[in-house]
C-alpha cells in the first residue's frame, strides 16, 4: 500500500482529494488529509474508506517530521512561505513531494541532494504556474518540430466569476486564497518585449495594464505576473524577443484596484491597532492628504485623472464612504480590506466561477510569412464548492502525482510540468476532463 499525505484541506484541494480518494482502490493507496482544522479535512473524506483526516500543525516540528516519515508521498496544499520545512523533511526521509506553488529559493538549495536520492520535488503543477506550462510547452515543441522559432510568446491566465454569476460591478469574487489576491503583484514584475528587459513596480502595475479579447468572453485587463525573464531558459525559447506571463481580471478591474495601491491599502507590513474603533469611510479618510471637502470629493482629487464614474460605482458597491463598520481588532490595512472583499466578493451557494487561459504566439516556420497563434481556455465551475479553480488547481496535481506512482514518468530533483513525459500525458487526461484548449491560427 502507497501511503499518500495532503497537507492541507482548503478551498483549492477538493478536485484533488476527490480524484486520489476516487482512484484509492484501484491503485491500492491510503490517502491521508491534514489540517490544523480537523473539520475541514473531515469534509474532504466523507464517506471514503481509503481516506483518513487528520489535526496536523506544520509549526508542530515533532508531529509533522513524524506524520512525514509515515508516508510515502507527500502534497502540500499549504501556503506557498510554508513549503520549505516540509521538503527539507521529505528530503531526509526520502519522500516525494508535489506542490502547486513557484519553485523557490528553499526548494532550489535541495535540488542536488534530492537527486542523489533519487527524490521528486515537483511544483507548479496546478493551474498557473502548471497547466500554462504544460499547454505551452507542447505547442513549442510542436513549432520546434517543424522547424520553427517562436518570436514571441504572451501568456494569461485569471481565476474570475462566471458571467451567469457576475452580479458586483467589479467582476470578481473569491475562488481561491483572499489573501493572495489582496496581496497580487507586489514586487517587481520582469518581462522581455520586443528585445528589451522591462520592469514594472508594484506601484504602476495596475495602471500599466494590457487589453486582451477572448471570443465570446469579450475584454479583460491584463498586467504582468512577477518574473517571466525566468521561463526563458525552461522553455527553451532563449532567442526570443518577447516573453511576458500574465494576470487577467475583468476589463476595468485594474484601474479601480490602483486606487487601493495608490492610497497603500494594500500594505501588509504595519498594523492599525484599535482598527475596531474605526469605520471603513474613517480608515479611507486616514490615508487621504487632509481637506476640508467631503471623503468621495477627496478621493477624486487624490485620484486626479485617474479617476472616473466606474470607479466610483466599485467604490460605492463596497460601502467605503459608508459607517460601515470594521470588525477586526486590529490588522494592517491589506487584512482590513480583505476582511471587507471577502464579504463583498464571496461566492454564493449556487455561483460559478471561470478560468480563463490564453497564449499568444508569434513564430516563423521555413518559407512561410511570419505565423500568430492562440490557444485559449476556458473552464466554469459547478457551485461555491466545486469550483473551476479548484479543479484547475488540484486535478493536474493529482493526475501527475498518479503517473508518477504508476510509473508512467521516472524523474528526481526540482522538476516543473514543462518535459513530455510529463506534459503529454496530463494533458490528455485533461481533456478526458473537459479542460480542453481551443487553437485558432490568427490571419
Amino acid at each position: 500500500m502507497t501511503k499518500i499525505l495532503i497537507i492541507g484541506a482548503g478551498r483549492s484541494t477538493v478536485s484533488l482529494i476527490d480524484y486520489l480518494l476516487k482512484n484509492s482502490a484501484a491503485y491500492d493507496w491510503k490517502i491521508t488529509v491534514a489540517d490544523v482544522d480537523i473539520k475541514l479535512a473531515q469534509e474532504k473524506i466523507v464517506g471514503q474508506p481509503n481516506g483518513v483526516a487528520i489535526s496536523f500543525d506544520i509549526k508542530n516540528e515533532e508531529k509533522r517530521r513524524a506524520v512525514i516519515a509515515d508516508h510515502d508521498f507527500i502534497i502540500s496544499m499549504l501556503p506557498a512561505f510554508m513549503h520549505g520545512d516540509v521538503a527539507r523533511d521529505c528530503v531526509e526521509f526520502g519522500k516525494h513531494m508535489a506542490t502547486a506553488s513557484y519553485v523557490s529559493a528553499d526548494m532550489l538549495a535541495l535540488d542536488k541532494e534530492a537527486k542523489s536520492k533519487n527524490i521528486l520535488l515537483l511544483n507548479e503543477c496546478g493551474l498557473d504556474p502548471g497547466i500554462d506550462h504544460a499547454s505551452a510547452m507542447k505547442l513549442i515543441d510542436e513549432i520546434k518540430h517543424q522547424g520553427g522559432e517562436i518570436i514571441s510568446f504572451k501568456s494569461y491566465c485569471g481565476g474570475l466569476v462566471a458571467p451567469e454569476s457576475n452580479d458586483n460591478p467589479w467582476g470578481y469574487k473569491f475562488s481561491w486564497n483572499p489573501r493572495n489576491v489582496i496581496l497580487a503583484g507586489q514586487g517587481t514584475a520582469q518581462y522581455l518585449l520586443d528585445g528589451e528587459l522591462k520592469f514594472l513596480p508594484y506601484n504602476r502595475l495596475y495602471s500599466e495594464t494590457n487589453v486582451i479579447e477572448m471570443e465570446g468572453y469579450g475584454k479583460f485587463d491584463a498586467y504582468a505576473n512577477r518574473d517571466s525573464i525566468g521561463y526563458i531558459d525552461s522553455y527553451g525559447l532563449n532567442n526570443i524577443k518577447t516573453m511576458i506571463r500574465g494576470t487577467l481580471r475583468q476589463h476595468g478591474y485594474c484601474k479601480a484596484w490602483n486606487v487601493f495601491v495608490k492610497l497603500g491599502l494594500t500594505d501588509d507590513s504595519s498594523k492599525i491597532t484599535h482598527a475596531n474603533k474605526l469605520t471603513y469611510s474613517s480608515l479611507l479618510a486616514s490615508f487621504l492628504p487632509p481637506a476640508k471637502a467631503d471623503l468621495k470629493e477627496r478621493l477624486k482629487n487624490f485620484m486626479g485623472s485617474a479617476w472616473d464614474a466606474e470607479i466610483e460605482k466599485k467604490m460605492d458597491y463596497l460601502e467605503l464612504f459608508s459607517n460601515k463598520k470594521i470588525e477586526l481588532p486590529e490588522g494592517t490595512p491589506a487584512q482590513l480590506i480583505q476582511a471587507l472583499l471577502e464579504e463583498k466578493w464571496k461566492l454564493k451557494a449556487n455561483d460559478k466561477d471561470m478560468i480563463v487561459m490564453q497564449h499568444e504566439f508569434e513564430y516563423s516556420l521555413p518559407g512561410k510569412n511570419n505565423q500568430k497563434l492562440n490557444s485559449s481556455l476556458v473552464v466554469i465551475g459547478k457551485d461555491q464548492n466545486h469550483t473551476g479553480m479548484a479543479l484547475t488547481v488540484g486535478l493536474p496535481l493529482a493526475i501527475t502525482v498518479k503517473n508518477f506512482l504508476t510509473g508512467k514518468f521516472s524523474l528526481s530533483g526540482v522538476q516543473i510540468p514543462i518535459r513530455k513525459e510529463i506534459y503529454l500525458p496530463l494533458l490528455k487526461e485533461l481533456e478526458e476532463n473537459n479542460i480542453i484548449f481551443s487553437e485558432k491560427i490568427i490571419s
